[in-house]
Formats: structure tokens, C-alpha cells, sequence
């Protein structure tokens, strides 16, 4: 094995482009997709609060889980407002499935979902077994074309966010010996040009899970991570109107000076490789909602997750465990 990332980097290194490296996914498939065994079948009378169940994984979850046997607390933006994932879970008509309001950012809301919850919870000393931060939103752009609100905007969602809802939660988590599973991505272990907002935010949830990680081995809490690859497709993050909604306000926005630097042409280039990113990736969530199912319930779950082809893990690897010359060589030269 180490014979053959050898070589592949020994190619990578005379300016192998992604097709290159993706004829090699193969010999890694034994890597990338583990066996996910020693499940338990009894989830019955356990309990877990969700975030970020209007669309996407949240809302696969919230349905997938339902089916497991557990007694799931749906936390929704747009639960107040009506919203289509709301509307689907409720007609659901179970007793097992409850959604709750919850806009991770505000301290009140998510005070509010603490004690909605903790008062319904039942079992031994009041126990949560499980909580979900899948909450999240993503922008793009280079760091001369990001707005300060903007950087603010997603560490609210996506980083105070977690964290707020963590520690609101964690008593009941400590009290269940449960599980905490955050929804972070490949861009919190590796950096992308033009997605700073977003792996800024990322990288400091997978530091937090670390650190919490440590402290509740004491109490028999484990913390897993879920790192998704390119699942945009499939969680429409972005739709064409969104992209350019995001595009035409970006450029509008920039100061002169960095306008007349850069130019449109480049400019337009930059978005034109992001476009092709943000309309490709996996369709299939099933590798994700099976790793995060895994996490709640295996005997030994696994501290990180990577549901992500066969070509971003290894651009994964070779980022975080080589030099970053040879990355730099790889994918900026």
C-alpha cells in the first residue's frame, strides 16, 4: 500500500490532473469504505434531537432514524413559517417523530429546544441518547471578493451554531452516556481556493469535536465525525438562482481597487469553476445517512467518517498527510 501512494504521488508530481488520479481509485476502495458492524438492534425508547431537518441530510435522517426505533427531535428553521420538511414530517403522524423550532443562531430558540425537549425525555435520569449538528450553510469566494459579514454569517450557522446547541444539550448527552455526531466535510480537514468561509468553519467544528471528545471519554460519551464529500447535488445547497443571486451581489459589492486588480474576466472564470463543482457530486445520500446511523449505534463507533469518492479521499491524503509542497505541487502549479 505504501509502495503504491508512492508511486501515485511520484506521478502526481509531474502535473497529474484529477482524471490521473482517479484511474487509481481502486486499490483504495478497501480504505474507503469500511465495514459498518456490531449494531445493536434494540433502539427503542432512546431519544435524538437533530438539527437542520427541513432539507437535505437532516431531513433523510430524521426519516431514516425514525425507522430505526428511535424517538426523533426534528429541529426545523422553518417550523413557525410552514415549511415543506415540517409539513412532511408532521403528517408522518407518529408519536415517535416531534419537530421543533430551531434557528441554531439565536440563544433563546435553542434554550427554548433544550427544554421542550428535556422535558419529554424519559428513561434513566433523563437521559438524551443522541444529538445531530447537521445545521449548516455554505457561500463561496475568493478572500478579497468575502465580505467580513459573510465570514460572520456562516461561523454563526455552521460553527456557533454546533457549538451553542452542543452545550445546551450535553447534560442529557453526559446523563445517557449518549452520542454526538457533527456534520462537518472534507474542507474541515482540507483547504479548497474560494471556499474560505466555509472551511474556516468547518475546520474549527472538527477541532471542537476533538476537544470534546477528550473530555467526555470520562463519562462515557463518544463523539464521531461525519466529513461528506461533494453531496451538493444531492442537498441542493445551491440552485442556479442562489449561484447567481451570490455572484452578481459578490462582484457589486467589491471595492474598486479590487475590481480593476483582478477584472471581470478573471472573475468570471473563478465562478465558472465553481459552478462546474457546485452541479456535480454524489445524488446518493445513503453512505452518509448509513455512517451517521453507524455512529449512533455501533458498540465502537468510529471517530471520523468519510463518505466521499474515491478521488477526494485521496486528494485528502495526500493534503493532510504529506508535505504541503507536494499538495501545493498538485493543485495550485
Amino acid at each position: 500500500m505504501y509502495g503504491f501512494v508512492s508511486r501515485s504521488v511520484t506521478v502526481a508530481l509531474r502535473r497529474a490532473t484529477p482524471p490521473v488520479l482517479s484511474r487509481v481509485q481502486p486499490a483504495i476502495c478497501t480504505t474507503t469504505v469500511r465495514s459498518l458492524a456490531s449494531q445493536p438492534e434494540v433502539n427503542e425508547g432512546k431519544s435524538i434531537f437533530i438539527t437542520g431537518c427541513d432539507t437535505g441530510f437532516g431531513f433523510s435522517l430524521a426519516e431514516h432514524l425514525h425507522e430505526k426505533g428511535f424517538r426523533i427531535f426534528a429541529g426545523c428553521l422553518l417550523k413557525d413559517k410552514g415549511g415543506e420538511g415540517t409539513k412532511k414530517l408532521e403528517d408522518m403522524k407518529s408519536n415517535r417523530m416531534v419537530v421543533v423550532q430551531l434557528d441554531v443562531c439565536k440563544d433563546e430558540e435553542v434554550e427554548r429546544a433544550v427544554e421542550f425537549v428535556s422535558e419529554r425525555l424519559t428513561g434513566t435520569e433523563k437521559g438524551l441518547w443522541g444529538l445531530i449538528n447537521n445545521a449548516g450553510i455554505s457561500t463561496f469566494g475568493e478572500v478579497e471578493f468575502t465580505t467580513m459579514k459573510t465570514y460572520k454569517e456562516v461561523a454563526e450557522v455552521n460553527l456557533w451554531g454546533t457549538i451553542r446547541v452542543t452545550k445546551g444539550f450535553l447534560p442529557y448527552i453526559r446523563r445517557a452516556k449518549g452520542r454526538v455526531v457533527n456534520i462537518t466535510s472534507m474542507l474541515g480537514r482540507m483547504a479548497n481556493p474560494a471556499r474560505s468561509p466555509y472551511c474556516v468553519t468547518k475546520f474549527g467544528v472538527e477541532a471542537f469535536s476533538d476537544c470534546l471528545r477528550y473530555e467526555m471519554h470520562r463519562w462515557g460519551v463518544k463523539i464521531s465525525v461525519v466529513e461528506p464529500g461533494n453531496y451538493i447535488a444531492a442537498t441542493n445547497l445551491y440552485t442556479p438562482e442562489r449561484v447567481k443571486m451570490i455572484t452578481d451581489k459578490m462582484w457589486n459589492d467589491l471595492p474598486d481597487i479590487i475590481r480593476k486588480d483582478y477584472g471581470k474576466k478573471y472573475f468570471d472564470e473563478q465562478i465558472a469553476k465553481m459552478e462546474s463543482y457546485l452541479v456535480g457530486g454524489s445524488t446518493d445520500t445513503s453512505l452518509v445517512i448509513n455512517n451517521v446511523t453507524h455512529a449512533l449505534t455501533s458498540a465502537s463507533p468510529y471517530t471520523r467518517y468519510n463518505p466521499m469518492d474515491y478521488y477526494w479521499w485521496l486528494r485528502m491524503q495526500i493534503m493532510t498527510h504529506f508535505p504541503a509542497a507536494i499538495s501545493d505541487r498538485i493543485y495550485i502549479h
